[in-house]
């Protein structure tokens, strides 16, 4: 083959990617093959949400998943990587509401039904995106299993787990404070709740006893709910409302007379000591009325207006309603006493919107038992494994602490739940299917939350509850989840409990947690900021393997990724070094095949060192692999790709490549072909698209390097000697160009060369590779020897065993050297007085910022340590 032809002379990663992923597809590398002889290897992937783009925390998660599975796919294992969407209920409601108002229409224009269908529509143009944006990336996804939250089967299976639960009494029907968002109209969990410090107030009132006796002051942050309120409530052991326990108060505007009771949920020691009570807007005071048997007064609708129940305030946004009560209040000299206050207030992470505690009839789950099983779960041998281990206190603290799920929402996009309501009598019947006489039920008109369906995603994507489904019988549990720390809550924790509970086993073995994107600064990636980065356009400026290498070895496991252009371009600089030493490597292989690779000849010092090096590298990078350890395997690819085969080994083999012995020539090709393919295969889960490219051009066996064997280390190529030997080498060959480069002698420039070796072995050691010395160091003249005599102007360096010297004679004309130099110490002298002048100046050190005066202490201390060096070097060579 001629391999100057089929491997450009450029890299360009665009022609290199191009086509190559539609190449895998058709040859079905990637399909998991059901192979009883292998063992399974299970990754479901987080399913993203169907509402727009993939981002760079995508490209991450899902890089690090491609990363474990094109590697276990080598290693012999019978992969599945399972591949879907999420259908995402309310941000993909939003997001086609928002388009629908753009078009003057809403939902209920459209009807459920219609609504429906159009996000459907939706639904397949994103999903199409999301596939488009995998293939990018070069993502090795089984596609032919690929599922959605809301196909049949899947719907199935929430259908199953919501029943069962009900039967068992851990899914009920109840009305309680959830946490309410008045923009979507729909509950949310706790957890899909984002509290940020917001300045607000707090308004501090007095309630007129209803006998005429006095008042009680009460203090809040939200006066607008006063008007649900029906109990003022004080400590039993305050000495101070002791003996107003039982009496009552009016409520001022609304004019109604209600309770003073004791309660032990009261914090003496807070404000005056007293409480207003509002059942229906605030979960605290919600258990307080049912321990007092108090009646909850809605006073809001669902879109954060005021209702009937708020009097002439009804129809009003809460807020303003907020503004108008307060001014009433104060008219009627009630509020006495407006006080600034910080503090924590829980907004909606879809809408934004300020969550509004709020009464409502909800369907819930009843976490303890769940909870217990996992928590349980994590003091056993089969305990799910969390990585890096600290988060498992994170998952367990939650799991203990845990309340009661809201699982309702108050949506069209989603699974409705399969509960019926009898019109007449209200019976409720919960079941796989309707009733048959449909005609007198109506289904609950809500759907269940989002993290339902997705909870259930390691085992429905594989055909439970049909326990004999092939999928599931093979495939499940799965090996490893891949995911985000800030979805351990949301996702991981609910996929641990709903599996142990309906499949008995834990969902994955592992869990690999990752960090956030964050920009070059730290700062968390958002719109408001303008620093996000679509992936996508990084891939079209420098290429998936470039933004794919960075992304999985730029940090180590839990911990954040900071995105740097820089870094990316860093990469692409690797990727085209790797090129590079390919096409050389390919074009000195004189067509080379697989089988004419013959590693039984005699070999060089460097042809061993590199195949121990070799060894050494797979054993690492496997070992650390395994770990989920990918920033080290990165350095550790890295630096055998970079320093040991390109600008050692490469350059190394070029002495028999370019020499007369044929036998040399035959072994260093091998060698060059054989560490070469190795290469490849270790740095293919990283860079897919590279190094199969460069894999189609070397003598291989196989078709793909996708279903190529990963390298194992054979024990015969490694050589300690050849390693101490190499390492020797490369000592003398850098301490000489590190000599040249300070006497400003280039390597082009003949030198005498003086080795004095310290013992037999070291000089037997450099007799015998006297060709890599005087190819790599350009000597006029190598002496080495155990006793040579050191001329007196000479610059030496000592490495392990040997000395080193190059006479100065032949480095430099002394005298032209000193007058530079001393030019040099000229300048450095002014520099030093110049910012010692500035340092020594009260007025420049008192006004000037500290970033500056560091700045300016910094350049002294450089200055300084440059002075005294050129100092020394005069001294030497003035022979004083």
């Amino acid at each position: 083959m001629d391999q100057e032809l089929t491997m450009p002379t450029k890299y360009d990663p665009k022609s290199t990617e191009q086509g190559r992923y539609e190449w895998w597809l058709k040859g079905k590398y990637f399909e998991a093959k059901d192979d009883e002889a292998k063992q399974p290897y299970t990754i479901v992937i987080p399913p993203p949400n169907v509402t727009g783009k993939l981002h760079l925390g995508h490209a991450w998660d899902t890089t690090l998943q491609d990363i474990l599975t094109r590697m276990k796919r080598m290693q012999g294992y019978d992969v599945l990587w399972l591949p879907g969407m999420d259908h995402a209920g309310i941000a993909t409601q939003a997001k086609v509401e928002e388009k629908l108002r753009n078009e003057g229409k809403s939902r209920y224009d459209l009807g459920r039904e219609t609504f429906v269908a159009e996000t459907w529509r939706w639904k397949e143009e994103y999903a199409e995106h999301i596939r488009q944006q995998w293939s990018k990336l070069g993502l090795g996804l089984d596609y032919s299993r690929e599922r959605f939250t809301l196909d049949e089967g899947l719907s199935k299976a929430v259908r199953e787990v919501f029943v069962s639960l009900y039967k068992k009494g851990l899914i009920y029907r109840g009305e309680y404070i959830i946490n309410w968002d008045p923009s979507t109209k729909t509950a949310l969990s706790d957890i899909e709740v984002i509290y940020k410090d917001v300045q607000g107030a707090f308004y501090h009132m007095q309630y007129p006893l209803a006998d005429g006796s006095g008042h009680i002051e009460i203090a809040t942050t939200r006066p607008e709910t006063m008007l649900g309120d029906t109990a003022v409530a004080v400590h039993p052991e305050d000495e101070r409302y002791q003996h107003l326990i039982g009496k009552t108060v009016m409520l001022p505007i609304v004019g109604r007379e209600i309770p003073i009771v004791g309660d032990d949920y009261v914090d003496m020691e807070f404000g005056s000591g007293a409480v207003k009570i509002t059942p229906a807007h605030d979960p605290n005071d919600f258990e307080i009325g049912n321990r007092h048997g108090l009646e909850r007064v809605l006073v809001m609708n669902e879109d954060g207006t005021m209702n009937e129940r708020a009097g002439k305030y009804e129809g009003m946004d809460r807020f303003e309603c907020r503004k108008q009560i307060v001014k009433d209040l104060q008219e009627q000299g009630v509020l006495f006493k407006i006080e600034e206050h910080l503090h924590s207030v829980g907004h909606s992470e879809r809408s934004g919107a300020v969550v509004e505690p709020y009464l409502s009839t909800q369907w819930f789950v009843k976490m303890q038992p769940l909870a217990d099983a996992a928590v349980a779960l994590q003091s056993k041998e089969n305990k799910v494994h969390i990585v890096p281990d600290r988060f498992e206190k994170t998952y367990l603290h939650w799991m203990e602490n845990i309340r009661d799920w809201c699982i309702s929402r108050q949506l069209w996009w989603g699974h409705r739940i399969p509960a019926w309501y009898h019109k007449e009598t209200g019976e409720v019947h919960v079941d796989h299917e309707p009733p048959a006489d449909i005609e007198n039920w109506e289904q609950d008109q809500d759907v269940l939350d989002t993290w339902f369906s997705s909870a259930l995603w390691p085992f429905s994507t594989m055909g439970w509850p049909d326990a004999d489904a092939a999928d599931f019988k093979r495939y499940y549990p799965t090996a490893a989840l891949v995911t985000g720390y800030d979805i351990i809550f949301f996702w991981v924790s609910r996929m641990i409990f709903q599996a142990l509970e309906f499949t008995g086993e834990r969902p994955f073995k592992d869990v690999l947690i990752h960090g956030l994107v964050r920009d070059a600064e730290g700062r968390k990636m958002s719109k408001s900021l303008g620093n996000g980065v679509d992936p996508m356009d990084v891939i079209d400026q420098y290429g998936a393997d470039s933004l794919r290498y960075f992304l999985a070895t730029g940090s180590s496991p839990g911990q954040d990724l900071r995105f740097s252009i820089e870094k990316v371009e860093a990469t692409w600089n690797f990727a085209n070094k790797i090129w590079n030493a390919s096409r050389f490597a390919l074009m000195n292989m004189n067509g080379l095949t697989a089988l004419e690779i013959d590693l039984s000849g005699e070999k060089s010092v460097a042809d061993k060192w590199i195949l121990t090096r070799l060894n050494e590298t797979i054993e690492t990078v496997t070992r650390l692999s395994d770990r989920y350890e990918f920033g080290e395997v990165g350095r550790v690819l890295y630096n055998f790709i970079w320093d040991d085969f390109c600008d050692w080994y490469i350059e190394m083999a070029k002495l028999p490549l370019y020499g007369e012995d044929e036998a040399a020539k035959k072994t260093t090709r091998s060698i060059l072909a054989f560490v070469l393919d190795q290469t490849m295969r270790l740095l293919h889960p990283f860079m897919p698209f590279i190094t199969e490219e460069i894999w189609q051009n070397l003598p291989h066996r196989g078709e793909s390097i996708t279903t190529a064997e990963w390298p194992r280390a054979r024990e015969e190529f490694t050589d300690q000697h050849a390693a101490a030997e190499m390492k020797l080498l490369v000592e003398v060959i850098r301490a000489v160009r590190n000599i040249r480069a300070e006497v400003n002698t280039p390597m082009s420039k003949k030198v005498k060369m003086i080795l004095k070796a310290k013992n037999e072995e070291t000089l037997e050691i450099i007799e015998r590779n006297r060709a890599y010395i005087e190819r790599f160091c350009n000597p006029e003249e190598l002496l080495a020897g155990l006793e040579i005599e050191t001329p007196d102007k000479a610059m030496t360096a000592v490495v392990s065993g040997l000395e080193i010297i190059l006479p100065l004679e032949g480095l430099i004309n002394i005298d032209e050297e000193i007058a530079r130099l001393e030019k040099e110490l000229s300048r450095l002298t002014q520099e030093v007085e110049r910012v010692q002048k500035k340092l020594g100046n009260d007025g420049f050190v008192k006004k000037a910022p500290q970033k500056v005066i560091d700045e300016e202490r910094a350049k002294e201390k450089d200055y300084l340590e440059k002075r005294e060096a050129v100092q020394s070097r005069i001294k030497e060579l003035s022979g004083e």
